[in-house]
């Protein structure tokens, strides 16, 4: 995104003078779906899109905002109790309110921000909102004294206690602490975290997006969350000499020993956690042996599990994922948590055109609507630009 498109619109809406430029991306996960909750590992990356912003203190107590993306301007006082209605600009509210939380005195300002990750694609485009005025907050305010996890973590409660999302780590995380060509195994439970060298020469990572909305996945969700409970419980019964507070603790005897206590339903989902568990973790080994084959490879497997085991994929989901397979796509998987959203394929230079191509034909010939194509540059974290 160019600096221009954000500073021009800045000088406009405001008194003419400039501020501080920030910027936090979004995001993607290469594997681990639907692991967070079950205490296991994720593996995102930041990209090189995201939300963009000029702040500047203006020495009132009131904050006024200027979405350019929406033509928008929202002003709200720092400390009203109740804060701003207009979605947006909730969660603007809510990260300055967490922030404070965290010691640091903020005052009023002026903001203008645009954003270019593309909205419903699951690329986590409030987290990098989020991120992106933590940063600047505590930049301009806080003298950078809070930690980079504070900020993680007052990018979560902001969508808990502002937004009415009860989101995990993962989104915030991956904006906060992303670094250019690296993506990072994430331990849900521990929080420790390590990178890994993403650097595919020879390949591409392409977004291809369904369109479909992801209207059933709040009660879906509940519901699988629902049966990884049933298993747990059914495991703690019968290994009460074990500390099994998650899947993450079980194993595949285990799980195999408990089959007949619980539904085939729950079984079926708790089989796709063990298996996604291993799946990360091979991943990560095939990452520092540069093979990529094997990525792709773990790719297809995870998109089985969503689609098969944890039930969480849609036709559209499914269709994209086969026609990369008879591309010769080299990866290729739901990417999010299901029901709509893209699927994210990895893919040899030489197949880039010839599938994207064949891909939008077929799709439009059998759902009568387009699926838009996204490439994936991994990128840096949250930072400030100038």
């Amino acid at each position: 995104m160019e600096i221009e498109h954000v500073r021009s619109r800045f000088i406009k809406h405001f008194d003419g003078k400039t501020g501080n430029i920030y910027f936090s991306p979004g995001r993607i996960n290469l594997i681990g779906e639907h692991t967070d909750y079950n205490g296991g590992f994720v593996f995102p990356g930041a990209v090189d899109k995201g939300i963009m912003a000029e702040v500047r203190p203006n020495g009132l107590n009131t904050v006024m905002c200027y979405s350019i993306d929406l033509k928008d301007r929202v002003e709200f006082k720092v400390d009203d109790p109740v804060g701003p209605h207009t979605s947006w600009a909730r969660y603007i509210y809510g990260i300055i309110q967490e922030m404070k939380k965290l010691g640091v005195d903020v005052k009023g300002f002026n903001t203008a921000f645009s954003g270019d990750v593309p909205l419903g694609a699951g690329m986590s485009s409030s987290a990098a909102l989020e991120s992106c005025f933590a940063f600047a907050l505590n930049d301009l305010f806080g003298g950078n004294k809070v930690s980079k996890w504070d900020m993680v973590l007052a990018g979560q409660a902001t969508e808990h206690n502002y937004c009415g999302v009860k989101c995990g780590i993962m989104d915030q995380f991956a904006s906060v602490f992303g670094q250019q060509g690296k993506l990072m195994r994430l331990d849900c439970r521990s929080r420790e975290f390590e990178y890994f060298p993403f650097q595919p020469e020879g390949y591409r990572l392409v977004l291809l997006d369904s369109k479909v909305k992801h209207e059933l996945a709040s009660s879906a969700y509940n519901d699988r969350r629902h049966s990884c409970e049933n298993v747990v419980a059914a495991l703690k019964a019968k290994y009460p000499e074990k500390t099994i507070e998650t899947l993450r603790d079980a194993d595949w005897d285990m799980l195999e020993s408990v089959k007949d206590v619980v539904s085939e339903e729950d079984c079926k989902r708790a089989h796709y956690v063990l298996g996604e568990k291993d799946r990360v973790l091979a991943v990560c080994d095939a990452l520092v042996a540069g093979d990529y084959e094997t990525v792709g490879q773990k790719m297809y497997e995870t998109h089985h599990g969503l689609s098969k085991e944890y039930e969480v994929s849609c036709d559209e989901l499914d269709f994209l994922c086969d026609v990369a397979k008879e591309n010769g796509v080299t990866g290729c998987r739901v990417m999010g948590g299901g029901f709509g959203g893209c699927t994210i394929n990895l893919v040899k230079d030489e197949l880039y055109d010839a599938f994207i191509a064949d891909a939008k034909k077929r799709f439009a010939d059998k759902f009568g609507r387009h699926t838009a194509a996204y490439d994936v540059v991994i990128g840096d974290g949250s930072r400030k630009i100038c």
